[in-house]
């Protein structure tokens, strides 16, 4: 199940409505940001987990 084009133009027109076309540059901003900051920590985590799992199997491996 995938989101239509007549879903994404309703939710267009939703948001529109909600904010105005004068916010909606500004939410755009601030969700890109969110984004960004997720991406930047979601890969910090990947990084942390990656090293821990290559310090077990260090230990594992008795090097």
């Amino acid at each position: 199940m995938s989101i239509g084009h007549w879903e994404i133009i309703l939710a267009i027109l939703v948001i529109i409505i909600f904010f105005g076309g004068k916010r909606i540059p500004e939410l755009a901003r601030g969700i890109g940001k969110g984004m960004v900051e997720f991406k930047k920590t979601r890969n910090k985590i990947t990084d942390e987990m990656n090293s821990v799992v290559e310090d077990v199997d260090k230990i594992n491996n008795g090097n």
